[in-house]
């Protein structure tokens, strides 16, 4: 589980994790709503990735291509559903979510971590 890949995959996550706090710490100002929408779609970015790369690198083996493929099709499937469950129950049970504010720091939390991993070097040493 040291392979390139998986390490960048953590590596994503952790940040993803950051930017998400982070996201929810500065929404508190301007009100429980919409720190609620942060947290709503920060969370729901961050446990469908978790899922995702979980089902993609348990057990990766990068000899056997077309396996690989399907896996990761078939991760992004679920990831999809997960995603549209968790803001079909956020939208259901909690009153006042902002849906611009909910889809921005989904947005944010998915494409900002993965830039800044892809642009800082990776480290050889633990």
């Amino acid at each position: 589980m040291h392979q390139p890949d998986t390490l960048q995959a953590k590596r994503v996550l952790k940040l993803q994790s950051l930017l998400g706090l982070a996201s929810v710490v500065f929404a508190l100002p301007f009100g429980v709503s919409v720190a609620v929408s942060v947290l709503v779609g920060a969370g729901s970015c961050l446990v469908a990735n978790a899922l995702f790369a979980a089902l993609v690198f348990r057990g990766y083996r990068a000899r056997e291509p077309a396996r690989l493929v399907m896996r990761i099709y078939g991760a992004e499937i679920l990831k999809i559903v997960l995603i549209l469950g968790l803001f079909t129950i956020a939208f259901v049970t909690l009153d006042d979510l902002n849906l611009p504010v909910l889809l921005g720091a989904y947005l944010a939390v998915q494409v900002i971590p993965t830039l800044i991993a892809a642009q800082t070097p990776e480290r050889t040493t633990k």
